[in-house]
């Protein structure tokens, strides 16, 4: 029994009338997102870097060359807010890992491109996440893991779906 089981054992004492089964596949979610989300900060945190600077460095990293997207194009990947993503670019740009440079398809907007030194920071960093990545789901086969994946995708596409049919 782990501990999410203890609590649905609770539950089901206090109130057997209700089907708590989806709450253990969630709170072994939650869970499972918190031990995930430790382990990358710890990986992250040598190179100074937290959640949100990962995330936009990389991003731009995987764009390919020039290594560069418009202030909305990094919006939309990293889905957050235009006030989160203005702080998340000043203080990349203050470290020096990014910079602002001219849109050569619109010149009246810019792009935020990586810097030379954003550029070698992110690629060092990358590598040691992707090891991370392979140490935490280390504990499955190759075929669990693929099986994980495909129901995990179903999930998030049925949600979505629901949210979307919700909002219409």
């Amino acid at each position: 029994m782990d501990h999410v089981d203890r609590i649905l054992a609770q539950w089901q004492r206090q109130r057997p009338d209700l089907d708590v089964a989806p709450m253990g596949t969630l709170g072994r979610l939650k869970r499972l997102n918190q031990v995930l989300t430790r382990a990358m900060e710890k990986t992250w945190a040598p190179f100074g870097l937290n959640e949100s600077s990962f995330d936009v460095l990389a991003t731009l990293r995987r764009e390919g060359p020039p290594f560069a997207l418009s202030p909305s194009a990094l919006m939309a990947s990293t889905l957050v807010t235009s006030g989160t993503m203005t702080h998340r670019l000043q203080q990349l740009e203050k470290a020096g890992l990014i910079e602002r440079i001219k849109n050569p398809e619109d010149g009246r907007g810019f792009l935020i491109s990586l810097s030379e030194k954003g550029f070698a920071l992110i690629d060092e960093a990358v590598g040691a996440h992707v090891d991370m990545q392979h140490a935490l789901v280390g504990g499955l086969t190759d075929t669990q893991r693929d099986e994980l994946d495909a129901l995990l995708k179903q999930m998030l596409e049925s949600l979505d779906q629901r949210i979307q049919e919700h909002e219409r």
